[in-house]
């Protein structure tokens, strides 16, 4: 009973603490104008996890899904922490500096976040242009691609896209250990927390649901013998 009590008591924090913020998020898009889209997350629900949204950066609406960023949090659980000022560049070319700041109860557990994306993609083309002028001007590494949409599923596939094209193969091209690999990079970046993941990828590509599941639970295996921390390569500290 006390159990159950306590357990009615944080989720009832959580809540109030998303209500609370809600404002929050209107107040500051308007402060930095149409540029500007703020992202109440509920981790609670990772395939409608968008509490709140102020701005139109990404194009999310309340109600839909995280992203492979909110993924890679959950993933991390009471671990996570903020990762601040990152640049990424969206599906359709928008060059967003961002913020993700993540929410805990009282008893320290992560189960959101607030985001705040900014589009420097105007900023970014100017620099470049005075650059030029000034002589200056050189190569730069390309910030990362991150999908962005108010279905998971477009997420999940984004991701399995990824580890495919970094590979240079199908799924039949890989071989054993590269499969196990391909599970285990999905796995680190939260996609398996999603509701129906599993079959999702098992249906990409072209496997049973068993099949999926044995390789999930065989590279869960070799990361805890390897005493691996869960961060994938190429995460934001």
């Amino acid at each position: 009973m006390e159990a159950t009590e306590a357990s009615q008591d944080r989720e009832a924090e959580r809540n109030a603490i998303l209500r609370a913020l809600a404002p929050v998020v209107e107040g500051i898009a308007a402060t930095f104008g149409p540029v500007c889209e703020v992202v109440l997350h509920d981790y609670r629900r990772p395939e409608r996890s968008v509490a709140a949204v102020a701005g139109s950066v990404t194009g999310r609406t309340a109600g839909g899904a995280m992203s492979e960023i909110g993924m890679r949090i959950l993933a991390r659980g009471d671990d996570a922490v903020d990762e601040l000022n990152y640049v990424t560049r969206t599906g359709a070319g928008k060059l967003v500096k961002s913020s993700t700041m993540v929410l805990r109860d009282s008893a320290g557990a992560v189960f959101g976040a607030l985001c705040v994306n900014v589009d420097v993609t105007e900023v970014d083309r100017v620099q470049s242009l005075l650059n030029a002028l000034a002589g200056t001007a050189g190569a730069r590494p390309d910030p990362p691609v991150t999908t962005f949409g108010d279905d998971i599923d477009s997420v999940v596939d984004a991701l399995l896209d990824a580890h495919l094209a970094r590979q240079d193969q199908t799924w039949a091209g890989l071989d054993g250990p590269r499969r196990l690999a391909l599970f285990r990079g999905l796995d680190e970046r939260g996609v398996f927390a999603v509701r129906r993941a599993v079959e999702q990828i098992a249906a990409r590509l072209g496997i049973s649901r068993a099949s999926a599941y044995h390789y999930l639970s065989r590279s869960r295996a070799e990361r805890d013998a390897d005493g691996s921390d869960g961060t994938p390569e190429g995460a934001h500290p």
